[in-house]
């Protein structure tokens, strides 16, 4: 039955809703939601597992440009191997050479950050021209500094 109100003359029905249930119900779920949120555990998923690969890491080749514009080559980087010098115009084919067919071995040119930066460019043009794709450039995280 709808409410009726006695003001003024006549009777009137009041045509509003009591907003005060619904809160007090909304408030109810929202304490019950909080109360019980942090009783619900995180699912856990079980992942598949695959072995591992049998291929090892690449041991990539480095080229080190001295401040003096000297060329290294070096074709083990933990240094069991010394350093040939090689000149600028060979080491496209010192590196095709020592990458025995792997195209994908990268290749990492270390430069003195005093050397100049056509000297670094120069060396990587002549990568770029013996077909080698996997240049990349050595660098120092500034954390590591001495």
């Amino acid at each position: 039955m709808p409410a009726v109100s006695s003001r003024g003359r006549g009777r009137r029905t009041i045509n509003e809703i009591n907003m005060v249930p619904f809160i007090d119900v909304m408030l109810v779920l929202l304490i019950i939601f909080m109360v019980t949120a942090p009783l619900i555990t995180p699912s856990v998923i079980n992942l598949p597992s695959v072995d591992r690969a049998n291929k090892q890491p690449d041991k990539p080749l480095e080229i080190v440009v001295k401040n003096d514009d000297v060329i290294e080559f070096k074709k083990d980087s933990t240094g069991a191997m010394p350093a040939q010098q090689i000149p600028m115009n060979q080491i496209g084919q010192a590196v095709k050479a020592a990458q025995g067919g792997d195209d994908q071995r990268p290749v990492v040119i270390s430069a003195d950050k005093s050397v100049k930066y056509e000297t670094v460019v120069a060396a990587m043009n002549q990568l770029k021209r013996a077909g080698i794709e996997r240049v990349g450039l050595s660098v120092q995280t500034t954390g590591a500094r001495r």
